[in-house]
């Protein structure tokens, strides 16, 4: 890695289209989760203009055979969420009361069911439960902030968190709920120690002035988030560079559930395997798995192990083990990444119903995740370190 360089992280606000989606996919989730436990959710969004589509396959085993819509009320959920955001005002297109609402949901697959559900079935190896599909996740942790994540991505999340909670507040009238943030920083040496150039792009109503929304953006949000210490007159603002953003959300963009999965996870510095979070219950090892990931890479920082670490795991549709973990600290070891890999698999069991079980993720928690990213947040289950001192003494097992 070079001595000197720049890198940069966006974040998205709750009324960014792709966002929309994600919050209506999660609050299925959720909703559905409420119901039954055991329930397996897959739901797509798609919000565009007027409509909302949603699309993809759910069970509840709490209700039998009965329709989705005899045990929830899949309209509410919707406007719930939408209302939630802060699409409400009379000249918005996109409005909590009268969106159109397409429901094309459909229940699991039998053939998807059999390979996760912990039992016998014709051509499956085992009797327990099975990841729900196969693919690759990873998980990244740095000793860069507080919340052991880089810094670039959680300057974007703070700046988009105090925009909406501005605009929440009603504060300024004039504050929509579309919104980016994008933050730009100098490392030497592995180490941030400027902030190059921070973009916001707002919405906002008709009648405000460009200079008005400039002064305020870089003055009350900018400055009051980023540390003093990292802003120079070298710095750049870039306020809402197209000089004009009143149409926004879904009314200007279509938005698609999974489609800031980079937003949700680390802003481009760790690797990404591909899967998104969004509308999928903890049998989709693209969710669980990539959460246990964030969890164990975590806990090898806050442990001392090393300042950085990925964890990249690997799984077959219906298979009860992983199929490879992999542990990088990018020679921040204190010891070598092997004997760490080991420790790890000593410590964290990654098979899919113990990772359930450890983060305890048969409960509706899934809207608070949705925004502002995944990871690096008070109150997670997989944000906890509680396993740190069991990790080093692993270590000390696998050097003797």
């Amino acid at each position: 890695m070079a001595n000197s360089f720049v890198f940069s992280s966006e974040s998205v606000g709750e009324g960014h289209p792709d966002k929309v989606a994600d919050l209506i996919s999660d609050s299925v989730l959720d909703a559905c989760l409420s119901i039954d436990r055991r329930s397996r959710v897959a739901c797509e969004t798609l919000v565009k203009s007027n409509a909302v589509v949603l699309a993809g396959e759910i069970t509840i085993p709490a209700i039998g055979t009965k329709p989705i819509d005899q045990a929830i009320n899949i309209g509410a959920v919707v406007r719930d969420a939408i209302r939630d955001i802060g699409y409400v005002n009379d000249d918005d297109v996109f409005h909590a009361d009268r969106v159109f609402i397409h429901n094309l949901l459909t229940t699991q697959s039998p053939d998807i069911a059999q390979g996760v559900d912990a039992k016998a079935a014709d051509g499956k190896k085992t009797t327990e439960q099975g990841a729900g599909d196969q693919g690759l996740m990873f998980g990244y942790a740095c000793d860069e902030t507080k919340e052991l994540m880089p810094t670039p991505v959680m300057f974007a999340h703070r700046l988009g968190r105090e925009l909406t909670r501005i605009r929440k507040g009603g504060r300024v009238k004039w504050l929509r709920p579309d919104a980016k943030s994008q933050v730009s920083i100098r490392y030497d040496n592995g180490k941030p120690v400027e902030v190059v150039n921070v973009v916001i792009s707002t919405q906002h109503t008709e009648d405000v002035k460009h200079s008005v929304i400039e002064s305020f953006l870089i003055n009350q949000v900018i400055k009051k988030v980023i540390p003093a210490n990292l802003l120079n007159k070298r710095t750049e603002f870039l306020i809402n560079p197209t000089g004009r953003f009143v149409v926004g959300g879904p009314q200007g963009d279509s938005g698609l559930t999974g489609r800031k999965i980079i937003v949700d996870t680390y802003g481009g510095w760790g690797r990404h395997g591909g899967g998104a979070f969004s509308g999928k219950d903890p049998s989709k090892v693209d969710r669980s798995a990539a959460y246990m990931a964030r969890w164990v890479a975590k806990t090898i920082v806050a442990s001392g192990l090393a300042r950085i670490a990925e964890l990249q795991v690997a799984y077959a549709i219906g298979h009860p083990k992983p199929v490879s973990v992999f542990v990088d600290t990018f020679d921040t070891g204190k010891v070598s990444d092997e004997v760490i890999a080991k420790a790890v698999q000593d410590v964290f069991s990654f098979k899919p119903a113990d990772i359930i079980r450890q983060l305890d993720l048969l409960r509706p928690i899934y809207r608070q995740t949705t925004n502002y990213g995944h990871f690096g947040k008070d109150g997670l289950s997989w944000e906890q370190t509680t396993r740190a001192a069991a990790l080093r003494a692993a270590v000390k097992r696998h050097q003797g």
